[in-house]
Order: structure tokens, then C-alpha cells, then sequence
């Protein structure tokens, strides 16, 4: 009768550098020079807890980002801010002899603060008649009518809001902006608003740096059915470049 060897059967299943054997006498498993295997749970933790450091990241960037822009804005204002101080200054030691001389400064103050003539004019001489009529009497009365009136101005919508364009031929609209402002998608929306009340409307392409520039306002003028006008070096440029 046969009898079945106790030798050990060796079967290398990976490399001789990490072998896996199996015997058919006692089922035992041999690793030798093999790195800690890591369980999935810590896998899916180190998964998770990558996710979380991006979103960690991403928040604290958006973050920044607002705060940057916030700071931009209020910087923007800080020459309009220091000027209209100076206003604080004049009135504080007003005295109705030094009106006009008080007057002149707050013009001044008014268009380097960007008001513009016709709007400075306007709400210094309501000040001065206000001052020769007895209404103000004191520096902060004349520094709370200012107020009023700038306030006014602001809020109290004009009786004249749309476009004058019959003024010369043709006229001429000039829409100016920062890059991704939307310039292009609003020419296109006020002429087609234009062209319904009865204009006649010609587009002519100014943004020649842009990739596609003029390709995407002639995309435009087909949709409004508005005549266009790109100049021909704009055109080979824009074939050469495919």
C-alpha cells in the first residue's frame, strides 16, 4: 500500500522576494521580507481625511479671496473719503462772514471727490440761498443739509432714464468694462432692445486682443439680425490662427 509522502509541497505564488507557501501536511502561511499590510478602514480614513484637508484649503482660499476683494473696494473709496473730510474741517469753525469763502472750498472738495460740475453746482448754490435765507445756521446744519442733498441726489430717480440718441447721427454708444464684465452679451441685448423700437443698428467690433472677440459679437448681430462691421485684418488673423 502507498503511502502518502510527509515532504512538504512548496508552490511559490508571488516572487522570491515575497514567497506564500503551502503544505499538505499542517496549513500553515509563511511571509517573509513583506511590508505591513494596512487595513481598509485606515485606508478610508487617510481618503477622507485627504478630502477634508482640500475642502479645508479650498474654504480658507475662498476666504482670503472675499476679504482681498472687500479691501480693494473700501481702498477705492479712500480718495473720495480724505477729500470729503476736508469738508469736516470747513464747517467746524463756520462763521456766516467766511460763507463764500467756505463755499468755494466745499466746491472744490465736491469735484475732486468726483461729483462732477453740474451736480457740485447744484448743491452748492442750494446751500448758499439756504445760508442767505437764514435756514442754516451753523456749521453742522450746513454738514446736514450736504447730507440731505447728496442723499437726494442718490436716491431720487431722474425723469429722464433712457438713452438719448437723437441728439446727433449717427449716435454712438461706447460700452467699456473689465475683462468677463459681460460687455458683449449686454451690446447684444441693447440692440436688440434698440432695434425693436425702430433704430437701425450697426456693430462694430473694438476688443481686437481678445481670442474670439469679434467672432462672439458676429454671433450676436446674426441673433439680433443687426448689420456688423470687423475689420479684414481681424479676419485673417482669426483664420491664420486655427
Amino acid at each position: 500500500m502507498a503511502m502518502a509522502s510527509a515532504t512538504p509541497t512548496r508552490l511559490p505564488l508571488i516572487s522570491k522576494h515575497t514567497s506564500f507557501y503551502l503544505t499538505n501536511c499542517l496549513p500553515q502561511t509563511r511571509f517573509s521580507h513583506c511590508t505591513a499590510i494596512r487595513p481598509a478602514t485606515n485606508r478610508f480614513k487617510c481618503s477622507a481625511g485627504g478630502q477634508t484637508g482640500f475642502f479645508t484649503r479650498l474654504g480658507r482660499l475662498i476666504k482670503e479671496k472675499a476679504k482681498s476683494d472687500v479691501e480693494k473696494i473700501f481702498s477705492g473709496f479712500s480718495k473720495t473719503r480724505d477729500n470729503l473730510a476736508v469738508i469736516d474741517e470747513l464747517l467746524l469753525y463756520w462763521n456766516l462772514a467766511d460763507t463764500d469763502k467756505v463755499l468755494d472750498e466745499l466746491e472744490e472738495a465736491l469735484l475732486v471727490s468726483d461729483f462732477g460740475p453740474r451736480i457740485t453746482i447744484k448743491i452748492v448754490e442750494s446751500l448758499r440761498d439756504d445760508i442767505l435765507a437764514g435756514k442754516l445756521k451753523s456749521g453742522p446744519d450746513i454738514k446736514d443739509a450736504l447730507k440731505n442733498s447728496v442723499l437726494d441726489l442718490l436716491t431720487k430717480k431722474g425723469n429722464k432714464t433712457e438713452l438719448q440718441l437723437g441728439y446727433r447721427k449717427p449716435a454712438v454708444v461706447l460700452i467699456v468694462g473689465v475683462n468677463g464684465g459681460g460687455k458683449t452679451t449686454s451690446l447684444g441685448k441693447l440692440a436688440y432692445r434698440l432695434k425693436n423700437e425702430g433704430a437701425k443698428i450697426l456693430m462694430a467690433a473694438g476688443d481686437t486682443f481678445r481670442a474670439a472677440a469679434s467672432d462672439q459679437l458676429e454671433i450676436w448681430a446674426e441673433r439680433t439680425g443687426c448689420e456688423i462691421v470687423v475689420a479684414e485684418g481681424e479676419k485673417a488673423k482669426a483664420s491664420s490662427g486655427r
